[in-house]
């Protein structure tokens, strides 16, 4: 992997005007992963003004030291932004998020002991008199053990974790943000502290929280970083509401607790987008809520609507987007669709389409998915849910119908001065069953030419022809459909 050589020229011009500079941070534990980064951080022990003098594009805006760079291509377009940082500590955390006292320092050591996690906590030193940009060429200066807990895939807190914990309090939830993203174990005695601080998490903004969420669910181990949320006490402060299903058992369709089955059908929830992941944890929510025993046997009648009341509150509370809300509230509110092979009409599929939504229907495949695995049932999809697949296809598409012709019964009016009525509904017929014998002929300027010749013909015999054409295709579609979700 190559250094970019924007970056090898920030630390030239760094150096030359006679400063130090590192690439700092994310960036290092990246390239020393095999990982392309995807931002770029320094740190030197130059003051702001000095930075802002030698880098003339630069904007200075907050009381940290981080002068922002942006990097323009050839076009002027602005590529990537660099964040370069005046080596610094910070004293007092009254609030648990911002430092009391922020001191410029001239050692490097000083900015990484303040940093949260050793994997975290290297710089690395370029070789500027080498011609080629590799990662070979980079110095690391790792004074906490980074590259060792790397290669045991250990997440671990600089120096006291609790200290780091007491500093910034969403450190807790990045802690198991990162143990999601790169696979990794957190260390016992960081995993104590958190479990020991997790109530400072209510001081930490819902934004910069909800932010973590997304992270956690975006990634490969999403189930693995909610159980860390679990069992670190951090999900009582963060969403509450999700632990009222503890213990809470359901009936003989279940055979675990509502909060055990929320985090399984997130863990087998098929769809990678977050939004689907989170509706599938929260499907569920609304259970403990509603549930009653009608004749020795749980029910839990309308949880998908006190469910979906919830989520929105939630969501609300952590300062989720709007768009997002409504995803994944529309998801938990339509999980429980009736679907029966046996009675189920185009008709009523395109009310549950219209219900739901086009674009969600895949959506809702994944949370019945999740749902079912996360209830221990060992076929994931069953014959019913194929058969819907089947009709979602089928009523969407519309594979052969004169929707598919260029030219409407609306242009065949207003242009071709064709009445409403019969005689337009066998042309269109005619049209559409040569389209199929010959796609290339639904171009508009044909097509009319054609309606026109049409119009002063007895067109009952060849609508008749035309009919049993546009049959045969239906049906031939309709059986490659079926086939290609194995139903009947």
């Amino acid at each position: 992997m190559e250094i970019p050589k924007y970056v090898k020229e920030t630390i030239e011009k760094l150096e030359k005007a006679g400063y130090e500079a590192y690439i700092v941070g994310g960036c290092v534990r990246d390239l020393l992963m095999g990982v392309e980064p995807n931002d770029w951080d320094f740190t030197t022990n130059a003051r702001p003004k000095a930075i802002q003098k030698i880098f003339k594009d630069s904007k200075y805006e907050n009381v940290f030291g981080t002068v922002l760079l942006p990097i323009k291509n050839k076009d002027e377009k602005i590529e990537t932004v660099l964040e370069i940082t005046t080596y610094r500590s910070e004293h007092g955390y009254k609030d648990h998020r911002h430092p009391d006292e922020v001191k410029f320092e001239d050692k490097l050591d000083k900015d990484l002991e303040r940093r949260d996690f050793t994997i975290n906590a290297m710089a690395g030193k370029l070789k500027v008199e080498s011609k080629k940009l590799k990662v070979k060429d980079l110095e690391i200066i790792d004074l906490f053990g980074g590259q060792k807990d790397i290669k045991k895939k250990i997440i671990r807190g600089v120096g006291e974790p609790m200290d780091r914990f007491k500093e910034d309090a969403l450190r807790m939830v990045r802690a198991i943000r990162f143990s999601a993203q790169l696979g990794f174990e957190i260390e016992p005695k960081t995993e104590r502290a958190i479990k020991k601080m997790a109530g400072s998490i209510k001081f930490v903004a819902n934004e910069r929280i909800k932010d973590e969420l997304v992270k956690i669910l975006s990634s490969d181990k999403a189930y693995e970083g909610f159980m860390k949320l679990y069992k670190t006490n951090l999900l009582n402060y963060i969403i509450p509401e999700l632990l009222q299903g503890d213990g809470v058992a359901q009936n003989h369709h279940h055979v675990y607790s509502v909060l055990k089955h929320s985090f399984l059908s997130l863990k087998y929830c098929p769809n990678k987008e977050w939004q689907v992941r989170l509706a599938a944890l929260f499907h569920d929510i609304g259970k403990p809520k509603t549930k009653e025993f009608k004749n020795g046997t749980a029910t839990f009648y309308n949880h998908e609507y006190v469910g979906e009341r919830m989520v929105r509150k939630i969501m609300k509370r952590l300062k989720f987007s709007a768009s997002d809300t409504e995803r994944a509230a529309n998801l938990v509110r339509n999980h429980m669709f009736y679907y029966d092979t046996e009675e189920v009409t185009a008709s009523s599929v395109r009310r549950l389409i219209k219900k739901v939504g086009k674009e969600n229907l895949k959506d809702l495949i994944d949370i019945r998915i999740a749902d079912r695995l996360g209830s221990g049932t060992p076929k994931a999809k069953p014959y019913k849910l194929r058969h819907l697949e089947y009709m979602f296809e089928r009523v969407q598409n519309d594979p052969v119908s004169v929707k598919m012709l260029k030219i409407n019964g609306d242009y065949m009016i207003e242009k071709l001065g064709f009445k409403p009525g019969i005689k337009m509904g066998a042309v269109l017929d005619v049209l559409l069953s040569e389209v199929i014998e010959d796609p290339e002929l639904n171009n508009s300027s044909y097509l009319e030419k054609k309606a026109k010749e049409l119009d002063k013909m007895n067109v009952e015999d060849l609508r008749a022809r035309a009919k049993e054409k546009i049959k045969e295709k239906q049906i031939k579609d309709d059986s490659k459909m079926k086939k290609g979700y194995w139903v009947k």
